[in-house]
């Protein structure tokens, strides 16, 4: 995740303030599509609190491994040079890593240890990621060693895994937690002076991005789920209210939280400004994409279950994943532009507060499907009127509005 302006050098062309993603940037988040939806189908799988959490965790480290390569895409162009050759070579690495996510855990008979295939494949692209921006800092010191200390939590991540590939149940899902802390608490723990992010409006939308790729994920694990079942009233009623969910993620993030975002990283001086990408981007996202996610697997559950009760597991994904990532975007907004989000924070203690009142009612699963859309919708609607003419300033030329959000 460290970005610092490219050496001179012959094949490698530097990214400059208002660059926009490249196309082979957008072929090489595909990659992330396919995994996030083996992710959904393991949990769905074997929705056991074990296997959840290690999905989770194993979430966790598929976004580091993005990540870093988003920081690399803003340090040096990815279409020009040897950049694209590298993010090819990746993808297949990535593709591989895919394939492998239903055996991370438990190998199936016959072929490669699954667990140690992930894991092996995992070290690569770090490693690869690692060399990329090493090169790509000639000339700053202090870049390049910055990026050598990266390997520290890449190397003891891997160990931790291989060790879990050794474990079953509980051992091993500890270990998969610790495999994500190390990664997500040693990065943090690299101080970012000297980093410098060259294009704030490339950083942005590839992270908006991302978060379109998870809620393109969630359409297509409801399609994937209904496939097999006639066609019903009820199954109509529950796609309508699916996309609802998902159109609301999407307004809530992209209505002015994009724009107030990216606007607030823009005009933040050089030496704030990786601190700044870091933070609400690097780490804020994170929860985002896991929450969506969570949410994913409550719908597919949904569709199994429209005239029955929710499992536990089923209503924890579909209002905590919403929660979550409320949550997530009232950190993100605060740390951007310093805005605490009061409705957003509302809504997402109510989905909290519902769990437990939704299972104890034991309501249809559609029924509570429609009381997610509802608090999801009255949040919008809310937020639409009582910032209207802010909003308006914001979409219409006056990103800077945002301090009177």
């Amino acid at each position: 995740m460290i970005h610092v302006t490219a050496a001179p050098r012959p094949r490698l062309t530097a990214v400059t303030e208002g660059a926009k993603v490249t196309p082979v940037e957008l072929l090489f988040d595909l990659v992330f599509v396919y995994g996030f939806t083996q992710v959904t189908a393991l949990m769905a799988h074997d929705p056991t609190w074990p296997v959840i959490v290690r999905s989770l965790c194993l979430l966790g480290l598929l976004w580091w491994l993005w990540t870093g390569f988003a920081w690399l895409g803003n340090v040096v162009q990815a279409d020009e040079g040897p950049v694209r050759l590298i993010l090819f070579a990746v993808m297949a690495l990535l593709f591989i890593i895919d394939v492998t996510i239903p055996e991370a855990f438990h190998d199936n008979p016959g072929g490669l240890y699954g667990p140690f295939v992930f894991a092996v494949c995992y070290l690569i692209v770090q490693l690869i990621h690692n060399g990329s921006l090493f090169v790509a800092a000639t000339g700053s010191p202090a870049a390049q060693r910055n990026t050598l200390l990266l390997l520290i939590p890449h190397l003891l991540t891997t160990a931790l895994l291989l060790w879990a590939g050794t474990q079953h149940d509980w051992p091993q899902t500890w270990l998969w937690a610790a495999a994500l802390a190390v990664t997500t608490g040693g990065i943090f723990l690299i101080r970012p002076e000297g980093w410098q992010l060259s294009a704030a409006s490339h950083f942005s939308e590839r992270h908006a991005l991302m978060i379109i790729i998870a809620l393109g994920e969630s359409i297509v694990s409801i399609g994937v789920g209904v496939s097999q079942i006639p066609v019903s009233w009820a199954i109509i009623a529950a796609s309508v209210l699916g996309i609802a969910v998902t159109a609301a993620l999407w307004w809530v993030y992209f209505d002015v939280t994009a724009i107030m975002a990216e606007h607030a990283l823009h005009h933040a001086d050089d030496n704030a400004r990786a601190r700044l990408a870091r933070d609400a981007y690097t780490y804020c996202h994170m929860p985002m994409i896991v929450g969506i996610i969570l949410m994913s697997l409550g719908l597919k559950k949904v569709f199994e279950h429209l005239s029955d009760p929710l499992t536990t597991v089923g209503i924890v994904a579909l209002f905590g994943g919403v929660a979550l990532y409320l949550l997530a975007h009232v950190a993100f907004s605060w740390r951007t532009v310093h805005l605490l989000k009061p409705f957003r924070l509302g809504a997402a203690l109510i989905m909290l507060a519902l769990i437990p009142a939704v299972l104890a009612m034991r309501l249809p699963a559609l029924v509570d499907l429609c009381i997610l859309v509802a608090v999801l919708v009255a949040l919008v609607i809310v937020e639409f009127r009582r910032h209207a003419t802010i909003r308006h300033r914001i979409r219409h030329g006056d990103p800077g509005a945002a301090l009177a959000y």
